[in-house]
């Protein structure tokens, strides 16, 4: 019996902040449509506020709030996928691959040099760089959703730079993470030619065997439909996080691999769980952020922003011209890449288990959340 009334009286806690929880998101989601504002900074702000170091800190929900945020990265990124063919996709990567390659130099060598100037050494300035390179794709997924933008010219430009900065972190988080445990160079090569492997499976099998894999989750039954989805969709974000690839990158190739009234029916079905938990990975983003832990770094992490916030601008800005967009859609382009987000921090905790200094740490949370915040509040100011 005591068993059971623990059991009963954890459970109506959890209850009891999930249902403040929703109430509070349906309130900054309300607020935030009344002012054509995507409510993506209030959630990170709400996140902030309910987190660690806060006297209104939840406690029962760590656990639900944590599964939840990966499931909304999933599912933010499967329906980015299903937004687009598999053609469309592999003629954008041969496309992009000189932008992909501006990217990396133009958004890497700031934050490389900063810890270098700092002098951190050569692993800080080698996971500083991943932060300052790497922008969010679950939030700028949830930015063209909530700003209308997903059929704009210059999107698929700006979804093909994201797709290439999956890819890298294929490669880039098994040697960042070689440099911090201090493995051998075999080792590296191992981990990252499985990477690679499983990217370039996942590619094939959406090109040539999308129509199968269209066929097989196709339903008239909604509900048939949304089982199947979701079930190849997790299966393989699973698959891909053990093998060392985002998980994220494989929900999007799941998306990419379904097209036709699959696609169309399946994105009317998943966006508003989309939606429930998309918000969930927003405020878990700054839940784990100890807001003492900010305000020492928060000067240098504004002079980084400044600078990165400049180089990603041109990145997209380029990245659309190739692509014969015009001004107002380059504009929109460089904008919108300025968020950073879920890479740059799972790159700042492998800092906190390296011989890095501590201050990396605080300096990456702080640049990561006032990025992720600016990003879209300038996107939505940028017509």
């Amino acid at each position: 019996m005591v068993v059971l009334a623990a059991s009963g009286g954890t459970t109506a806690l959890v209850l009891l902040e999930l249902g403040v929880v929703f109430c509070v998101l349906a309130l900054l989601a309300r607020g935030a449509r009344r002012i054509g504002l995507s409510p993506v900074p209030l959630y990170l702000l709400a996140g902030l506020l309910i987190g660690e170091g806060s006297p209104w800190e939840l406690d029962a929900t760590d656990e639900f709030i944590a599964v939840a945020a990966d499931i909304g990265v999933i599912l933010l990124l499967l329906l980015l996928g299903l937004e687009y063919t598999a053609r469309e996709l592999t003629e954008s990567l041969r496309a992009s691959s000189a932008a992909g390659a501006v990217d990396f130099v133009l958004n890497f060598t700031p934050g490389f040099v900063f810890a270098y100037a700092l002098g951190w050494g050569f692993t800080a300035a080698f996971l500083l760089g991943g932060i300052t390179y790497i922008s969010s794709s679950g939030i700028i997924a949830k930015i063209l959703s909530d700003l209308g933008r997903l059929g704009n010219r210059e999107t698929p430009a700006v979804i093909t730079l994201l797709v290439i900065e999956d890819l890298v972190m294929a490669v880039y988080l098994p040697i960042a993470a070689a440099l911090v445990a201090g493995l051998a160079g075999p080792s590296v090569l191992v981990t990252i030619s499985v990477s690679l492997s499983v990217v370039l499976v996942a590619l094939v099998v959406a090109v040539r065997y999308g129509d199968s894999v269209s066929r097989f989750v196709f339903s008239g039954s909604d509900e048939v439909l949304l089982f199947s989805i979701l079930g190849l969709a997790f299966f393989i974000a699973g698959l891909a996080e053990r093998m060392m690839v985002s998980s994220a990158i494989g929900a999007f190739l799941v998306g990419v691999a379904i097209s036709g009234d699959a696609a169309r029916n399946a994105t009317a079905i998943l966006a508003p769980l989309r939606d429930l938990f998309a918000a969930a990975f927003f405020i878990f983003f700054t839940y784990r952020v100890d807001p003492s832990a900010i305000a020492g770094a928060l000067v240098p992490a504004l002079l980084l922003a400044m600078v990165t916030t400049g180089s990603k601008f041109v990145t997209g800005w380029w990245s659309a011209a190739r692509a014969g967009v015009g001004a107002a859609g380059r504009r929109r382009a460089g904008i919108v890449l300025i968020a950073r987000g879920e890479f740059s921090i799972v790159i700042a905790g492998l800092a906190v288990d390296s011989i890095a200094p501590v201050e990396l740490s605080g300096l990456a949370t702080a640049y990561v959340l006032v990025l992720a915040v600016s990003g879209p509040l300038l996107a939505r100011l940028t017509r």
